[in-house]
């Protein structure tokens, strides 16, 4: 049964690794001034407990609408999605971003420094009303 478990959590983490890389980043200067612009649609693969903390302002609680992705995101295909968790070591952005690529949008980022990054750099957090 360990073995089982172990194998299972290894297929997972090579199964969202497999993706890292495969999405553009965009940089912290590009992605401020997307939300700046409102042209962007932010999205936390952190958990809800930790959006509920604090997250990039605007972004969508992946964990919370997983099911109902598709009616949260823009209409344009086009549009701008950046996917981020909470950190650079971490890949499990590419959830999100490959659920937007799933559904058609052909314009996804990761922002590779995070929820940590974010909050590095002094930038503000938006708590979960």
């Amino acid at each position: 049964m360990k073995k089982l478990a172990i194998t299972l959590s290894a297929l997972a983490f090579f199964a969202v690794n497999a993706f890292a890389g495969a999405f553009p980043d965009i940089s912290m200067d590009d992605l401020k001034k997307s939300i700046a612009d409102k042209n962007v649609t932010v999205i936390d693969v952190n958990g809800s407990e930790s959006y509920a903390k604090g997250h990039i302002p605007g972004a969508i609680d992946f964990a919370a609408v997983k099911g109902e992705l598709a009616a949260k995101l823009p209409a344009d295909k086009d549009t701008l999605i950046v996917a981020y968790c909470s950190s650079e070591s971490c890949g499990a952005y590419a959830r999100a971003a490959q659920a937007a690529k799933d559904l058609g949008y052909t314009n996804v980022k990761h922002f590779a420094p995070g929820l940590k990054g974010w909050k590095a750099a002094g930038e503000p957090l938006q708590a979960a009303n």
